[in-house]
């Protein structure tokens, strides 16, 4: 499972964020490492420099081998938060997903 994690020009932290980001995705995902081939996550500060609540966003979109990709977003006040909410969402989307996918095997 391949993850690529891409940052706005507003966001810090770079190399730590992206380490840290990898980590969660892959404790959340690791159930199904053989049926993903690549995460991608966009993290983004909606208001940059202004503040604000819920500014911080994650879009995190997995590519299941053999079907279409699935995409979630969450919306929190901090990145770190953003970035655990969009990978329960995509937790949940890709058990469905797969759940369903097997049931009609």
């Amino acid at each position: 499972m391949q993850i690529q994690v891409n940052t706005d020009h507003n966001i810090e932290g770079r190399d730590a964020l992206v380490a840290r980001v990898r980590s969660i995705v892959e404790s959340a995902l690791s159930r199904w490492v053989d049926d993903i081939t690549r995460v991608e996550v966009h993290l983004s500060d909606e208001s940059g420099d202004k503040g604000g609540q819920n500014d911080k966003r994650c879009m995190m979109e997995a590519r299941l081998e053999g079907r279409q990709p699935t995409a979630v977003t969450c919306e929190a006040a901090t990145l770190a938060q953003a970035v655990a909410g969009a990978a329960d969402k995509l937790k949940s989307a890709i058990e469905s997903t797969l759940e369903r996918l097997h049931e009609h095997r």
